[in-house]
């Protein structure tokens, strides 16, 4: 429905929308008249939830701030997943991955070959040279945030090291594209362009998505994209960047038994950084890491 330019904005701020979102309106619609994707309202945050985002955020950045600062050779991951139970509930907070669709842990966490939806477990004891990317998603006053990390355990090789610093540095790539008015796929494709560069693949099946008022909203997110592709970047959009990337091949598969972890086809490593972001008026803001 077309609102009245006289008529209360849609973004909540009791401005009359010819003065608030007006402009802002017919620039998106002056992009989807030339064919590109754009965002629907109900992906653009107003700034009240954007604040509660960020408040989330902050608890889920300490969670993985505790686990950096204890992890090591010798626990099993299920102590991991019994950390962020702690602190998710020290923080008032509710872990998001805890049941959701089934899954049966507080957080992810993906070792070795494992790309990504590693599930916790007393059996997996952390080993020296071994890589782990530790997932969560925290719910706060109703409202999400999503990041992940990767952990190097004791004396990790040289190609390992390599594998995560660089995935590390993809992800920064992907946010230097991040600017109002320019599209997902120039963010995706750069990610593809320096990970294919340095020797590696990136999943394709998987990908990031919109987070805030749910666990997964859109847009999805792919980083094997073109530039100039994908869904419009604009102010208020949050999204997550969470490469997944193969030292070896980019294919990949469903462990049969439990549904849900994924592995790297052919036993490679696989490494993933994870931020989660609103796009402002100049650039971004990193609401989670």
């Amino acid at each position: 429905m077309q609102l009245g330019r006289n008529e209360p904005c849609w973004c909540g701020s009791g401005r009359k929308y010819k003065a608030c979102h007006l402009g802002f309106d017919e620039r998106i619609e002056g992009f989807r008249a030339q064919g590109h994707k754009v965002p629907s309202h109900e992906i653009i945050k107003t700034k009240e939830q954007i604040e509660g985002i960020r408040e989330s955020g902050k608890r889920n950045i300490a969670i993985l701030d505790y686990v950096a600062d204890h992890i090591k050779a010798g626990i099993s991951t299920q102590e991991i997943d019994d950390w962020v139970v702690a602190k998710t509930k020290e923080f008032g907070g509710i872990a998001a991955t805890l049941g959701y669709e089934g899954f049966p842990r507080s957080c992810c966490t993906s070792l070795n070959d494992q790309v990504c939806h590693g599930i916790p477990s007393e059996e997996d004891i952390l080993q020296d040279g071994d890589i782990i990317n530790v997932d969560c998603t925290t719910i706060y006053n109703g409202y999400y945030a999503d990041s992940s990390r990767m952990f190097m355990i004791g004396d990790v090789d040289d190609k390992a090291r390599k594998l995560v610093e660089d995935v590390k540095k993809s992800v920064q790539i992907g946010l230097d594209e991040v600017k109002p008015w320019r599209f997902l796929g120039d963010m995706g494709s750069a990610i593809n362009e320096f990970c294919r560069s340095q020797g590696y693949t990136v999943v394709r099946e998987i990908g990031g998505h919109g987070c805030g008022l749910d666990f997964h909203e859109e847009p999805w997110v792919s980083y094997v994209s073109k530039p100039g592709k994908e869904m419009l970047m604009v102010p208020g959009m949050c999204f997550t960047i969470e490469p997944m990337v193969n030292m070896g091949a980019q294919e990949i598969y469903e462990d049969a038994d439990n549904g849900w972890t994924i592995y790297t086809e052919d036993g490679s490593l696989s490494a993933q950084w994870e931020v989660h972001l609103v796009v402002t008026e100049d650039g971004y803001e990193i609401l989670s890491y």
